[in-house]
């Protein structure tokens, strides 16, 4: 697949056969990426076709967040991203599968089937962005747009091979997108390499005025300013690893040498153990989650189920349009809020948020980047998970990023003994995307990794 950055050279008449290429490759494919052919709802534009995930409104496309509830909502305009890309000659082409509302780390709780990896097909693309992740690493997108809220980017990113960005909290728009837990969402770029990254959240970043979160600073420019030979104070968390298999552990420490060897000094930090974010996540982004939710009823918005009552309108229609996740995620918001609860949980969790930024000032007052795993481990079997808490701890790694509000890329690094990807991730204080990008850039060339799968070129 060509790239972004040498797309954005292409004629108008090479990128309409571009899009078609990708329309029949699309249909050719296993992998369920695309929630539909993306020539059945059309560009949105002309220019470079991004794929979007499946909660980021595109005017006139059906936008259903991968679940029942939402089928035949059709998004009455553009998500502010969506109006950025047509401004820097890009467009939305194709809607990427998804968890189902953006909850969940494998995606296969979506209502249009669970999407594969293309590095090995009997194994989960990661999530909740699983189907960005999966085209662009399986040859069936230029580049897409995610969502992350507790690492829902760079997941999916490290087990299928592709580079994966979250902004800092308040570069890019949230306007327009489908919102899990709003102090934690962020859209943000997945692409073939660190360059389209780049460039990508260069065209989607900047102040606007319809987001009362997004923050009033102008457009990035990384792209231009890109620069593989800085060197940086790395901080590394050699005591952070006890709960990654052997095969990341490696990568972690392989990694941390060539990085040394490239010039950056390596500088050992420490960090609580992570099962104090994930706990603390789970307890906000729920919260947040069942409130934001309540608004799909079957009356103001969602599929409404046929009922003699109103009452039973709310129920069925919640029941009927709301699979096992996300109903289980919104039972334990409401019981988190609930009183006699609120204390002892949601106020502890705010509590516990505070800590974990803190931990990440120390850090950054000492080194530029912190260096950290994605996941414990290389994308997993189907059904592998026993239970929802093993499911919930496997982001044990990512979700301290987004409580903080900072900016992290993952990147592949490594292989496994079978072949897959091994992703790490390099985190820096807010607003610090330059430094990462950088870095990650000069990685990537020290690197040099190619993968190959079943759907791949």
């Amino acid at each position: 697949m060509v790239t972004l950055t040498q797309a954005m050279g292409l004629a108008p008449t090479e990128l309409e056969e571009l899009k078609k290429q990708i329309a029949k490759e699309v249909g050719k494919s296993d992998l369920n990426a695309y929630i539909r052919s993306p020539e059945q709802d059309g560009a949105s534009g002309g220019g470079v076709p991004i794929l979007i995930k499946d909660n980021i409104n595109v005017k006139g496309w059906a936008i259903t967040c991968a679940s029942q509830i939402l089928q035949g909502y059709i998004a009455p305009y553009h998500a502010s991203v969506v109006e950025r890309l047509h401004q820097n000659g890009m467009c939305a082409f194709g809607v990427a599968n998804m968890d189902e509302f953006a909850m969940g780390s494998t995606s296969e709780s979506s209502c249009y089937g669970a999407v594969k990896n293309p590095r090995d097909l009997s194994r989960v693309a990661g999530g909740s962005s699983g189907g960005c992740a999966s085209a662009v690493a399986g040859g069936l997108a230029i580049a897409a747009l995610g969502s992350d809220t507790g690492g829902s980017i760079r997941q999916p990113a490290s087990y299928c091979g592709c580079v994966g960005l979250k902004p800092t909290y308040g570069r890019v728009s949230r306007y327009g997108l489908v919102a899990y837990s709003s102090s934690l969402d962020q859209i943000g770029p997945i692409t073939q390499n660190v360059q389209d990254c780049a460039l990508l959240l260069d065209a989607i970043s900047g102040h606007d005025p319809k987001d009362s979160t997004s923050v009033k600073q102008n457009p990035l420019m990384t792209f231009k300013n890109l620069d593989p030979n800085k060197r940086f104070k790395i901080g590394v968390l050699e005591d952070y690893l006890d709960d990654a298999d052997p095969c990341v552990q490696k990568a972690y420490f392989d990694t941390t040498k060539l990085l040394e060897d490239m010039g950056h000094e390596i500088v050992p930090q420490k960090m609580a153990n992570g099962k104090f974010d994930t706990a603390a996540y789970y307890i906000i982004s729920t919260a947040e989650a069942c409130s934001n939710l309540a608004r799909f009823d079957g009356v103001r918005y969602g599929r409404r189920a046929s009922a003699n009552n109103l009452k039973e309108i709310y129920t069925k229609s919640r029941t009927e349009g709301f699979g096992a996740e996300v109903k289980r995620r919104i039972m334990l918001g409401n019981f988190v809020l609930s009183s006699g609860y609120y204390e002892a949980y949601y106020q502890q969790a705010q509590k516990a948020r505070v800590f974990i930024r803190q931990q990440y000032a120390k850090i950054f007052n000492e080194v530029d980047i912190l260096l950290a795993p994605v996941a414990p481990s290389v994308a997993p079997k189907f059904n592998a998970h026993a239970s929802p808490l093993e499911m919930y701890l496997s982001d044990i790694y990512t979700v301290g990023v987004n409580l903080a509000g900072l900016p992290a890329i993952s990147l592949p690094v490594s292989k496994s003994v079978e072949g897959l990807p091994v992703g790490l991730q390099l985190v820096a204080p807010a607003f610090e995307e330059q430094r990462i990008l950088d870095t990650a850039f000069g990685l990537e060339d020290a690197l040099s990794l190619t993968f190959k799968g079943i759907a791949c070129n």
